[in-house]
């Protein structure tokens, strides 16, 4: 006879009596408990856990110290394995992490690739972990997927609907994404991810046990009823929970498939593993979630007659492993669990820790708790109990009902004068009559949902009940406020011997400052670069860590970084604590920051999206936290390569911009500017004028970027003329342009002024019959916006744009002028917002500052033109060069001729009275020039 035939009769009449003889409730009613008996009748005995579960946990503690085993077999990702050791230099919560920037096998663009696998006090795995690592003797081994099995495999994992993402999270928004943020975009793996997978069942759940998530439903349902238990009923009971699930699944999951290939992948390794080691079956324990304790597939046990399982081989990608800090909160965010819901399973298990009667194992030199260690008790410890026959202790569980605690007066009073206590340090107005409130309500809920006593979550549902009101006056709200006294949003640390290189060398380098940089507040330092030059190596490393790591790792407060600026004095807010998991990650692209830092240049100005713009700012940016010419160099080359290819002009004004501001650089710090910048400008200045009567043709092409192509030719014309550039190709293009658009119309007369083909009186007179047409006045605004535009590469055309502006507001009537005031005003902020300052300082030193003066004043356009004076007779030359130049008149008569000159030839005498009888009276200077001279 089976060991659960009373049990399955049982639940047959139940079946027969529920659903009138249906075979479909009695066959999932009977598979339960034949999966059940089928994982007690395994050679290897197999621990089904869940994950973050204090029950799991205590479970686990008890049977490593009544079994022993010699052998764990944990499911975790195999490659993992040599992560664990390092544990002990770390404080929970911490996650495992793989990551992987150049990705090998896997679709181009999809990286960079993480896994992430948290790992906290209260678990089971960790347990297991401690007994393993700090026995002697006991060899843990890891039989789950590869990290890159887990992304060869995503694809079918994530085919189908999974409740996970439908969890009930009503206070999701009221996460702190600091917190939160510690597992970045990171897939998240655990053991034992045991949760329906059937939305409906879950639904129907949380309706009939009267709560509000899925988190509660298992604290109230499972946890606590687990937590006193004996290892056989727990084992049995999760067992039995695990089959429920993974029978009452939607059909055609793309989840159940996965489940399936990672049984069997497990079970391959650990059948290896013991041919292998030659371990006996009876010393080791097979710890895996509840849901794969069940398994159906055919390579189940170790005397599975199925044929061998292949597993697929793994891409060429490599993989960077390390540990990064986890929390409670992003342990819930990762895995759809209810927020507090890790807090309160510490708080619980380190309830039950207190309470006595079982010692948790912790490695040897963990941070962040007692010293008190489970492992290390060889000599005294019992003998290993015998294994005996597997009893039916699941009829007993299911018919009895749960001897839960009944209601601790104490416990509750203390929570409800702590929360008021806190509420009013964050800015409540509570008072002991919310105390009071708070503690009867909770009783109230508890008694509503059917509870001997208020449970964690009853009580903060009463809290929020009578002390939250329509507003959070401070940072925290009520809900948050409860999760802090419950047992708080623990974050974890990774120690300095478990961190990276680059992680430990950006500490050591940052040590001189005096910072506990393992601190996740936020702390001020201040360098006085003159008093202490040792601190610049300290102020190159921020700069070059608030390049690299994202905003709010370190804020400057005072001083810059700027192109040929160094500041005397710096002051900066480090939060480095906070970011530890972005510093970890830099470990796995470089050996220090510097490194980090060049391959990221370098990527970004090789990127195939890549234009000149990104490259002269990788430019910028090498020589602002690298320094040198080698790499500079290199990119300048990239740029110009890039500037050449380029087929539009969307990036003229970025590069126009930063072409402008090395150049600066370069001319105020080098003796000579780098080859790479004359390529760029002899480069540019050809590519420009090619492309420039396209762009002025074409509707796609802003004004604005037309405006940069010019200034790009006109500001910098001078040094590509003289690196043997040909300004008739810019005329040439000039004279090819021809634009329909009104602003690029304005901007194309501003070129022609600029080069001498139009003049000013030329340019006045188009303005003003454009102002005397009211077919155009209404695209008049258009103009002033390409006019406003040609300041960039003409900017003595300002006074120009003012009194192009001013006759507009004089000689436009106010039917017309009002309504043409909102286009103007939009033109200008969307064409030139950068410009519009430039024009008002012009107008400024045009107009008048008084408003006493205005009456009196005329426009400088508008004044009458200064009377040419008469020109005085010539003087009639003299001298032993006007003599030279009479006695041969063919030279300058030719000269003359070219430059237009009628005059005819005067007298050779002295003409000019005054200047002879000075040379008269002193002949001796005369005659001492002629001598000099030689005449």
């Amino acid at each position: 006879m089976s060991t659960f035939d009373a049990l399955r009769g049982q639940l047959l009449d139940a079946a027969e009596a529920f659903s009138g003889g249906g075979d479909v409730l009695a066959g999932i009613l009977s598979g339960m408990v034949d999966d059940v008996d089928r994982m007690l009748r395994e050679e290897l005995e197999i621990f089904p856990v869940c994950h973050h579960s204090p029950a799991s946990a205590l479970a686990m503690t008890r049977r490593l110290r009544d079994k022993r085993p010699k052998v764990v077999y944990l499911e975790l990702c195999e490659d993992m394995r040599p992560l664990l050791d390092e544990l002990r230099n770390c404080r929970l919560p911490v996650a495992l992490q793989a990551f992987a920037t150049q990705l090998d096998g896997f679709p181009a663009g999809s990286g960079p690739l993480s896994v992430i696998a948290p790992v906290t006090e209260a678990s089971a795995e960790y347990q297991a972990i401690a007994y393993a690592l700090d026995t002697p003797g006991v060899e843990i081994v890891l039989v789950d997927r590869s990290v890159d099995h887990v992304f060869q495999w995503l694809p079918q994992e994530t085919d189908g609907p999974d409740p996970h993402e439908q969890a009930a999270q009503g206070d999701e928004a009221a996460l702190h994404s600091d917190d939160v943020a510690l597992h970045g975009d990171a897939v998240g793996v655990e053991i034992g991810d045991l949760r329906p997978r059937f939305a409906e069942l879950e639904k129907h759940l949380l309706h009939h046990g009267k709560v509000r998530h899925w988190s509660e439903w298992w604290d109230q349902y499972v946890e606590q009823p687990l937590t006193g238990a004996d290892y056989d009923t727990y084992r049995q009971a999760m067992a039995l929970i695990g089959s429920l699930f993974r029978r009452l699944r939607p059909d055609g999951h793309g989840r159940l498939a996965v489940d399936e290939e990672r049984e069997r992948y497990m079970w391959t390794r650990i059948r290896e593993h013991l041919a292998e080691s030659g371990a006996d079956p009876a010393d080791c324990l097979y710890v895996c979630g509840a849901f794969h304790a069940v398994s159906t597939v055919a390579e189940f046990g170790l005397r599975s007659e199925a044929p061998p399982y292949t597993i697929a081989p793994r891409t060429g990608t490599r993989w960077l492993h390390g540990l990064i800090p986890s929390s409670h909160s992003a342990i819930e965010a990762q895995f759809g669990l209810a927020q507090g819901s890790v807090s309160i399973a510490a708080a619980t298990w380190a309830k039950a820790v207190r309470r006595g009667g079982v010692t948790p194992y912790r490695l040897e030199g963990q941070q962040g708790g007692r010293a008190k260690q489970g492992g290390k008790r060889g000599g005294s410890a019992a003998p290993p109990v015998a294994a005996e026959p597997a009893a039916d202790r699941l009829s007993g569980f299911l018919a009895a009902p749960p001897a839960l605690d009944g209601l601790d007066e104490d416990e509750l009073r203390g929570w409800c004068v702590d929360i008021v206590r806190l509420a009013r340090r964050n800015g409540y107005l509570a008072s002991t009559a919310d105390a009071i409130a708070v503690f009867e309500t909770s009783i109230l809920l508890a008694g509503l949902r059917g509870r001997a006593r208020p449970t964690p979550y009853d009580f903060a549902d009463a809290a929020v009940t009578c002390i939250e009101k329509d507003a959070v006056p401070g940072r925290r709200d009520v809900r948050r406020l409860c999760e802090i006294l419950l047992g708080g949003d623990k974050i974890g640390m990774v120690g300095y011997d478990a961190l990276p290189p680059l992680a430990r060398d950006v500490y050591d380098r940052l040590e001189p400052l005096g910072l506990d940089l393992t601190r996740r507040t936020q702390q001020r330092v201040l360098l006085d670069l003159r008093a202490d030059p040792e601190l610049e190596p300290c102020s190159d490393l921020l700069w070059t860590l608030r390049y690299l790591l994202p905003d709010g790792a370190l804020r400057p407060i005072m001083g810059a970084r700027r192109l040929g600026e160094r500041p005397i004095q710096e002051s900066w807010d480090v939060a480095l604590g906070r970011h530890q998991r972005e510093i970890v990650e830099l470990g796995y692209e470089g050996v220090t920051v510097e490194q980090v830092l060049e391959q990221r240049l370098r990527r970004m100005a090789w990127d195939p999206q890549a234009t000149a713009g990104a490259a002269l700012a990788a430019v910028e940016d090498a020589i602002l936290y690298v320094g040198g010419r080698r790499l500079p160099g290199e990119l300048g080359a990239r740029a110009v390569e890039l500037l050449a290819a380029e087929r539009t002009v969307d990036d003229a004004p970025e590069v126009l911009r930063r072409i402008r501001r090395l150049l600066t650089y370069y001319r105020a710090s080098e003796p000579e500017l780098p080859a790479w910048c004359e390529d760029f400008v002899t480069a540019g200045y050809s590519h420009y004028c090619t492309l420039l009567p396209t762009a002025f043709a074409d509707d796609d092409t802003a004004v604005r970027q037309v405006g940069a192509m010019l200034g790009f030719l006109f500001t910098l014309e001078s040094l590509a003329l003289s690196l043997g550039c040909d300004r008739a190709q810019l005329e040439l293009a000039v004279r090819q342009s021809h634009p329909r658009d009104p602003a690029k119309v304005a901007l194309l007369w501003a070129a022609q002024t600029q080069l001498g083909l139009l003049t000013r009186e030329e340019l006045r007179a188009r303005c003003d019959v454009l102002l005397a047409n009211p077919l155009v006045v209404p695209a008049y605004p258009l103009y002033v916006s390409g006019f406003v535009q040609a300041l960039e590469p003409v900017p003595g055309l300002a006074p120009f744009v003012v009194e192009a502006l001013s006759k507009a507001f004089a000689r436009l009537p106010d039917p017309v002028l009002l309504p043409w005031l909102p286009t103007l005003i939009c033109t200008l902020r969307q064409h030139a917002p950068e410009l519009v300052p430039v024009l008002v300082r012009e107008a400024g030193r045009t107009f008048p500052g008084a408003l006493a003066e205005l009456d009196a004043w005329t426009p400088p356009w508008e004044r009458p033109a200064a009377p040419v004076r008469a020109a005085r007779a010539a003087a009639a030359p003299s001298g032993p060069v006007s003599t030279l130049l009479a006695r041969h008149p063919g030279a300058c008569d030719a000269v003359a001729v070219l430059l237009g000159c009628t005059a005819e030839w005067g007298s050779t005498g002295h003409g000019n009275g005054e200047v002879a009888a000075l040379l008269d009276r002193h002949p001796a200077a005369t005659g001492a020039v002629a001598a000099l001279l030689g005449a």
